[in-house]
């Protein structure tokens, strides 16, 4: 592991952990204790509708994959987020994993590769259209009111930025997929084959817009699924807040996890952007930070087992592999 991951860590941690002492650890946790185990019951079981319309958005890429592979697409999709959020890798590390996982359920190697680029693309695109709902009910809700000014400026320039972010992720996989064939041939041979067909794969997926599309449509409404199931489970716990607010909420935290993609699993800033914007819905901050937390148990509860089930598929394929070499 690097030594700026395990910095970048401490230093997540460390805000977390001053966040949480600043609201007060009572209240935080007198708060969680309102949400509760059923509450946490409750994330684990609906996280399922997400990850169907997750796994939904990467399968329609795959144009040759029969309809009995969805479930695999969903699977890996579990993999990928698991990945994401619980090992201190970057993201892509996460899309490695997911691909991985994805092969080792049935799917090309080549369609598995070159469709996580395609989803991850679609899903930017898609972050953008909820950012943008989010900053569009930030602004009603602020009204006239100057004291938030900043924040308005931020959410603006941060979906700006990730607006170019996106239009040259896309540039660079129509127009840079030769380039990396030329680096592929001259500095490792034996991996410029399969950048090749995974560079003409890219081609054919964006030859095919209505596909694209339709996965951009299933990432906007896994967001929208997500902010309430964090909404029910509020709800359940006796916590009144509008649907509204906790899409403006939801949304916007991503949007700010989103730009500091390399903070380790958003340790701290996922904390802060809580306690920061649950409080301008109407959600306060104990129970921002509750729910913050609570998520990261549901990511945890998810993630661990998912991610042993991968690794045993990953230990079996080797064993089989070296089986057949002997």
């Amino acid at each position: 592991m690097k030594i700026g991951v395990i910095l970048a860590a401490i230093v997540g941690l460390t805000v977390a952990t001053l966040v949480v002492g600043y609201i007060g650890f009572a209240a935080v946790f007198q708060a969680l204790a309102v949400i509760g185990w059923r509450g946490l019951a409750f994330l684990c079981v609906y996280s399922a509708a997400p990850f169907v319309l997750l796994g939904g958005a990467w399968f329609v890429l795959d144009g040759a994959a029969p309809a009995r592979q969805w479930a695999a697409f969903i699977w890996a999709r579990v993999v990928r987020d698991a990945g994401t959020e619980l090992l201190p890798f970057s993201h892509l590390g996460g899309f490695v994993i997911g691909a991985r996982a994805a092969i080792l359920r049935g799917v090309a190697p080549t369609a598995a590769y070159s469709t996580t680029i395609v989803d991850v693309t679609a899903e930017i695109i898609a972050q953008l259209g909820f950012t943008g709902l989010g900053l569009a009910l930030l602004m009603q809700r602020l009204g006239d009111s100057s004291s938030h000014n900043g924040l308005v400026v931020a959410t603006v320039a941060g979906l700006g930025l990730s607006a170019l972010a996106a239009i040259g992720f896309i540039a660079l996989q129509r127009r840079g997929v030769h380039l990396i064939e030329r680096l592929a041939e001259r500095f490792v041979p034996a991996a410029a084959g399969g950048a090749g067909l995974v560079g003409r794969a890219l081609h054919t997926l964006y030859d095919n817009p209505v596909r694209i599309v339709a996965a951009v449509g299933a990432h906007f409404a896994a967001w929208i699924a997500s902010a309430v199931g964090a909404w029910l489970a509020l709800r359940l716990a006796g916590v009144d807040i509008s649907l509204k607010s906790m899409l403006a909420i939801e949304s916007l935290v991503s949007a700010v996890r989103s730009v500091a993609f390399l903070a380790p699993m958003g340790i701290g800033v996922q904390e802060g952007a809580y306690a920061v914007i649950g409080p301008l819905f109407g959600l306060g901050p104990e129970l921002s930070l509750a729910l913050s937390l609570l998520k990261r148990a549901r990511d945890v509860a998810i993630g661990v087992p998912a991610l042993l089930i991968w690794q045993a598929e990953e230990g079996v394929r080797l064993v089989g592999r070296r089986a057949r070499i002997r």
